[in-house]
């Protein structure tokens, strides 16, 4: 018996994952929720076998919830349910020791099985989610994906040199790389770019 918590915003989908579910194996499910935020609650309450989570959720999504739990319940097992999963939101997921991806689309037998193999201990990513990981197509070093996060949240240089702890001639030496590698103007234009990527 595996017991789930069932996260996502589109009711028809949830609803109908919560009735299959238990129909296809061995699962129980402890709670719904259909944003980010009810999603931590439940699944803080419950401390479910697995968390089965939609990545785009309103609010909070996905990651910000895992994230969230991971610092009470490091050891919460996540299935990411997604329909489109870009190559820098996958990572970040992986980084956050999210142990499964599984595509909206896929049946709810394959869904049951993965869960399965989950709560064995096992890890799972379905082979069109991870063909879209392996394009690594993010130029950006980890620092100037750093300086560019910092300078989206409206921070001078110097604000970003004491923030990041570095001299202001080296976040400036960052930006140009940045705004070279984006091919944009500005280190804003730069980082509202790198954004819309998922390069942060």
């Amino acid at each position: 018996m595996t017991t789930i918590v069932l996260a996502d915003d589109e009711a028809l989908l949830r609803t109908a994952l919560a009735a299959l579910l238990p129909m296809e194996g061995d699962v129980t499910v402890l709670a719904e929720a259909s944003d980010g935020e009810t999603a931590v609650e439940a699944t803080l309450r419950h401390e479910p076998d697995v968390l089965v989570i939609d990545l785009e959720m309103p609010g909070v999504d996905g990651l910000g919830a895992v994230a969230e739990i991971r610092r009470t319940h490091p050891e919460q097992v996540v299935l990411m349910l997604t329909r489109h999963a870009r190559p820098g939101v996958l990572r970040k997921a992986l980084k956050l020791g999210v142990q499964g991806f599984v595509s909206k689309s896929a049946e709810p037998a394959h869904i049951s099985s993965v869960i399965a193999t989950l709560h064995a201990g096992k890890r799972w990513i379905d082979p069109d989610v991870s063909a879209l990981a392996v394009t690594e197509d993010n130029p950006l070093t980890d620092r100037e994906a750093d300086v560019l996060r910092v300078t989206g949240e409206g921070y001078s240089v110097a604000d970003i040199a004491a923030r990041l702890h570095l001299a202001p001639g080296t976040v400036r030496n960052y930006l140009s790389n940045a705004m070279r590698k984006t091919q944009t103007r500005t280190r804003h234009e730069a980082a509202r770019y790198a954004r819309e990527h998922d390069w942060l």
